[in-house]
């Protein structure tokens, strides 16, 4: 299984690349949320994603009450259909966090 990997392109945008599952994420993945600090706005695009599953709908869970709590505006773009079709059945496709839109536009240029 791929292991995950998230990469920063410019400020504030990162892209995530590997697998976004149980086997990749593991107890050290929490430290990643440093990423949420010292910064406005954040876009991480999923689009390089090769598998996900219910724990990597946790983990974006997870980093959405992280930038709540440090006042980060997350936005996601890019959205396997996997992911989508979880949060739709987990009752998060109304957030504005699982929409299916290109979220691009929430970063200034």
């Amino acid at each position: 299984m791929p292991k995950l990997t998230l990469t920063e392109q410019t400020p504030g945008f990162y892209t995530l690349e590997g697998s976004l599952t149980f086997a990749s994420i593991d107890k050290h993945t929490p430290q990643s949320f440093k990423f949420l600090r010292g910064i406005d706005r954040v876009c991480i695009d999923l689009s390089h994603l090769q598998a996900s599953d219910s724990a990597g709908l946790a983990l974006m869970i997870e980093w959405i009450k992280q930038s709540r709590m440090n006042r980060v505006k997350l936005s996601f773009k890019n959205i396997p259909e996997q992911l989508l079709a979880l949060a739709k059945l987990s009752g998060l496709d109304d957030s504005e966090y699982f929409t299916s839109r290109d979220a691009s536009t929430s970063l200034p240029n």
